[in-house]
């Protein structure tokens, strides 16, 4: 098309200089003018040539527009699909993200992806971030990395840091992800402490001061001369100012740490793959009467409902520092009981008839199966469940292994 309009404009042009008219004049319109309105109508003739050949150009590219629009819809419907799939299962929606080339398998860019992107299940990405496979141990450095820390304190840089996740539950994930938190802070700011295991130790011993200071089940609130004796010689043998201490304790003492919201999470993803699932008869706390439930072990949690059709449980009992055992009794056979072994009263809620949360009064929970191996089956499955506070644990191992190497 470019070639014919050239051709057009040398013609016109040659025309004009050499006074070639290819059309006929009327008497009077010889001269200049005549050339000139000669020109007029080629000019005409040649622009309705212009618009028949463009007319046929015109679908095609209309047509290679529409194309790339559809491809463009197809690929966000695509996105939203692996982003979905990542809320239920982080490393399927991340494999169908890389699978069809809406993410590439590199640390940085999966990163990227789990530190920018908006509508990702916090605790999806925290699940992820604590894989032990050297990819997942890269992508975690690299997600770390995304984070300013520079010229924070301790307290400000953990709140931006578990902003952007939720920790997981296994004690080797936590312990993963604190030890890349530890690193990052001190890269970022050398010299405020002399390793990054009592980096890793005071974080730590942050976390449970925001446990202990803002849960209201912990009646005993550790005081700042507490606060400070637990974190004697945590810096390589040698104690932390008294000053930069005082300085984190009123920090979390006035403002809790913000626990990020599930973006694109409901309780139905809670569900999605449960550890175990089924029938059980459960005595009742204040009406002690058997009602037949419908039991879902997962994430740590025992949730019942009273239809397996229910979107929502009625009751949630969360597993941490519970025990669970074989229980004879009179009224119904295969029973186990979930109880505290300190003999303290359950955390749990329920939802009342008027749709009211409120929180349980049991001091055990009684349940019966349908038979004996089903008994044993929820006993072992609840069992592998169980979970104990992961952070005392880690503080007391990093705490051990400061300690033996300041003495050795």
């Amino acid at each position: 098309m470019l070639c014919t309009v050239n051709n057009m404009a040398i013609r016109r042009r040659d025309s004009f200089l050499w006074g070639k008219a290819p059309v006929n004049l009327h008497p009077g319109e010889s001269g200049q003018g005549g050339i000139i309105k000669t020109h007029k109508f080629e000019l005409l003739d040649d622009i309705q040539k212009l618009r028949l050949e463009i007319s046929h150009v015109t679908p095609e590219i209309h047509g290679s527009e529409t194309k790339e629009q559809n491809k463009n819809v197809v690929r966000k419907r695509r996105f939203l699909r692996g982003k979905k799939k990542f809320n239920m299962d982080p490393k399927k929606g991340v494999h169908y993200l890389v699978e069809n080339h809406l993410l590439e398998w590199r640390a940085e860019s999966v990163a990227e992806f789990l530190y920018k992107e908006e509508g990702l299940n916090k605790t999806a990405i925290g699940n992820f971030l604590g894989e032990w496979e050297e990819m997942h141990l890269q992508i975690l450095k690299a997600f770390v990395g995304l984070h300013e820390f520079s010229d924070l304190n301790l307290v400000q840089a953990l709140r931006q840091f578990l902003w952007s996740f939720r920790l997981p539950g296994e004690a080797q994930k936590i312990d993963r992800m604190m030890e890349a938190f530890a690193t990052r802070y001190c890269d970022c700011n050398p010299g405020v402490f002399q390793s990054t295991d009592t980096c890793y130790i005071l974080s730590f011993a942050i976390i449970m001061l925001n446990t202990s200071l803002h849960n209201p089940n912990v009646k005993d609130k550790p005081s700042l001369q507490r606060f400070v004796s637990m974190n004697r010689g945590i810096n390589n043998g040698e104690d932390l100012s008294i000053e930069l201490l005082t300085k984190l304790y009123a920090s979390i003492r006035s403002e809790p740490f913000k626990i990020p919201e599930d973006d694109g999470n409901d309780l139905t993803l809670t569900f999605f793959n449960p550890d175990r699932e089924g029938w059980l008869l459960k005595m009742g706390g204040r009406v002690k009467t058997w009602k037949r439930r419908w039991f879902i072990l997962t994430d740590s949690c025992l949730y019942y409902f009273e239809y397996t059709t229910d979107k929502d449980p009625i009751g949630i009992i969360p597993l941490e520092d519970l025990c669970v055992r074989e229980l004879q009794d009179s009224s119904k056979p295969y029973c186990l009981e979930l109880y505290n072994p300190k003999g303290q009263k359950i955390k749990a809620c329920k939802t009342e008839n008027k749709g009211r949360v409120v929180q349980g009064k049991h001091q055990s929970y009684k349940l019966s199966a349908a038979s004996e191996e089903e008994r044993d089956n929820w006993i072992g499955a609840i069992s592998a469940s169980v979970t104990k506070n992961p952070f005392c644990d880690l503080l007391s191992l990093r705490k051990r292994k400061v300690i033996g190497n300041t003495s050795s």
